[in-house]
């Protein structure tokens, strides 16, 4: 057993009932109610909060507020870029170009990182062959092979940013 794991296991076993619910909760905004609940270590995660400033105060609630001092997860819709916005996947797709899509991840990953958030809501793998469904400019299309190679580019970039990126692949 690793240390992450031990640690992880060391804090359930302190956890109330409460606590370990709280982990489960995630908000989309972040009003007093919220900060209290933070504070309080009865939210675990985070979603769309922007601002380094926010950000690093909730953290500071999370932290050093509630009783063990368990950080947030703060996630964000990276679908094609953060900050520096790059084409849509599907545009992507039509490059076939694997490393360009691997190296705009790890940009997005790496912007969103600087500003707090380290759980990206991207890549989006499904195979879409229906042009009237609304998100179909965040897949890569209907091309399997392709869609494949695209997905684990995305996700490398992701992950490899700062070495503790958590991206969700969406809709498998």
């Amino acid at each position: 057993m690793d240390n992450v794991e031990q640690r992880a296991r060391d804090l359930l076993a302190q956890m109330t009932l409460s606590e370990k619910v709280g982990q489960t909760v995630q908000y989309g905004k972040c009003e007093e109610r919220e900060l209290k609940l933070v504070a309080e270590g009865k939210v675990g995660s985070l979603l769309n909060v922007h601002g380094p400033k926010k950000i690093n105060e909730l953290q500071r609630l999370a932290v050093e507020e509630s009783r063990l001092g368990i950080p947030l997860l703060i996630g964000d819709d990276v679908i094609h870029g953060f900050r520096t916005i790059f084409p849509i996947p599907l545009g992507e797709a039509a490059s076939w170009d694997i490393e360009g899509m691997e190296k705009n991840a790890r940009i997005a990953a790496t912007e969103a990182a600087a500003q707090g958030i380290r759980w990206t809501f991207a890549p989006m793998v499904d195979i879409t062959r229906d042009p009237r469904w609304g998100r179909i400019a965040e897949s890569t299309g209907e091309d399997v092979y392709l869609s494949s190679l695209a997905a684990a580019a995305k996700v490398r970039g992701f992950q490899s940013a700062n070495g503790d990126g958590y991206p969700t692949v969406l809709h498998a």
